[in-house]
Parts: structure tokens; sequence; C-alpha cells
């Protein structure tokens, strides 16, 4: 009887802890919606209203026509804006999962001259804070003309987002046994068949999880596109985020939807390679 109760009161407390967990976690995004349907009165009412008198989606069909009622330059700029950050994330998503893949297996399978110091210096890279690289980059980018161009914020990019992926797809190919590409290559593989037809359909998990933290690493990069940007030829939207104000100040409403906007691409991308992570997960939970 005792034992039976303390079950019941483990899973009330575990319950409890993840209804905190879901609603710090989904109480922002669902704000963010909310002042995006709103007025200004609505967000600025005493007592605060926690739903609006009158939703309105006007901001949103605004936002995607590049049109607006007020002289928000920001609300033109978005579709630019959103064109720039899908290029530059997607340019950089691919090169750092094709180098990625590539680089991690040989750490994985071969013992070479430098094997150990290399990867200590793929680890070594990502402590190092931003701001201490900044000027460097600034003054290399500036060099060979690259200041306010896409180029240049995805070779800044591929500087931060591809030793993270060689690091995490390095852990994930380690856990693959070289006994199945053995196997593979004794039935007449090569080495990169076995590297194509085995080794990447087994890593589909890290593959998939790796892709996504790829995208939100670039998608929600701000502190070098903020510096290295001036006119929407290269601003992204993390930079154009900042740029919603008025004559009568910032504009919370018009930031608020294209906080809501911005942040689709993102969820988009998690909801589609979350079956493969969650298949994976699961084809390796069965035995046979």
């Amino acid at each position: 009887m005792r034992h039976r109760t303390r079950k019941r009161l483990g899973r009330v407390v575990l319950y409890v802890l993840v209804a905190i967990i879901v609603v710090w976690t989904v109480a922002p995004f669902a704000w963010l919606f909310i002042a995006s349907i709103s007025s200004k009165v609505d967000l600025t009412a005493v007592p605060l209203r926690w739903w609006p008198a009158q939703p309105s989606f006007a901001n949103y069909s605004a936002m995607l026509m590049g049109t607006s009622g007020n002289t928000t330059d920001a609300v033109s700029q978005f579709g630019g804006a959103l064109r720039n950050s899908l290029i530059i994330t997607l340019i950089v998503v691919a090169i750092s999962l094709f180098v990625g893949l590539l680089a991690s297996y040989a750490y994985s399978r071969f013992r070479f001259r430098g094997h150990g110091p290399l990867m200590n210096l793929t680890l070594f890279t990502q402590m190092i804070p931003a701001v201490v690289l900044i000027i460097p980059i600034y003054i290399l980018c500036l060099q060979f003309r690259l200041l306010d161009t896409r180029l240049g914020l995805i070779i800044t990019y591929l500087s931060f987002v591809l030793p993270y992926l060689v690091w995490i797809l390095k852990g994930y190919l380690d856990g693959i046994p070289v006994d199945l590409e053995e196997a593979a290559m004794i039935d007449g593989c090569s080495r990169m068949g076995a590297f194509f037809r085995v080794v990447l359909p087994v890593a589909a998990t890290g593959l998939a999880a790796t892709v996504i933290f790829a995208f939100i690493l670039s998608w929600n990069e701000f502190f070098y596109a903020m510096n290295f940007t001036q006119t929407l030829a290269s601003k992204t939207l993390p930079v154009l985020l900042t740029e919603f104000s008025s004559k009568f100040g910032p504009d919370f409403v018009l930031a608020a939807t294209a906080g809501v906007l911005a942040s689709l691409p993102p969820v988009a991308v998690a909801l589609i390679f979350q079956k493969y992570i969650i298949s994976g997960l699961s084809a390796g939970a069965v035995k046979g």
C-alpha cells in the first residue's frame, strides 16, 4: 500500500514538473502570437488583457505583402530579409552537413598523425567568444570586400557551425559498429559505398538532429549579421526584427508579428526531421 502511494505521488510530481516545463516553454510563444493579433491599446491596457478585444490578422497580410499603413520601412523589407535568411541558412546547412559528414567519418574511422590535436582544435574553436573573433573577421571581410554580402555571412557562419557539426556527428559515428562496414566491404562494397549504403542510413537519427541544430544556429544568428550587414542585400531576419519602430517609438505589434513569422521555419524543420529522429530511435530499440 505504501509502495503504491509513493508510486502515485512520484507520478503526480513528474506530471507537475512536465506541465511547468511545457508552460515555461510555450507561454512566450503564445504571448508573442497574442501580441501579434492585438492592438497597442490592448497591449498597454490596465489591467492586462490576456486576449485582445478585437483580434486582427491584418499585420500578417501587411507583412507578407510588404505593405503597411504606417511608415515602418521594416515591413517592406521583411520579404527580402526572409529570402536572405533562407538562402544563407540553407547553404550553410548543406555545406556543413556535407563537409562535416566526411570530416567526422575520417575522425571516427581513421587514425592519422595529428588526429587528437586536430580534434581538440575543432572543439577549441567553440570555446572562443564571438566578441573576440568579430574584429579579425571584420577586417578579413573588409579586405576581401565581403561586408554586406551573403557570401560574407555564409563564410562567417560556417566558421562556427561546421566545427559544431563535426563534433556532434563524430559522436554518432563512433556509436556505429565498424563490423557493419566491414561486412558490406566483404560483400563487395567499396569504402565510400559502405559509407553511403550502411553508415548514413544507420546514422539517420544523428543526421536529423544535426540538421536541426545547424538550421537553428544559422537562422537565429544575430551578432555577426548585425555588424556585417547594412542594406537589404544581405540583412537577415534577426537584424530586421530590431528595426520595427515608428515616429512614436518601437512598434511591438509589428515586431511580434514578424517574430511569429520568423519562428515558423525552425519549427517546420524540427517537425519535418522529428519523424526521422523518432523512427531512428524506434528502429534501434527493436532487435531482429
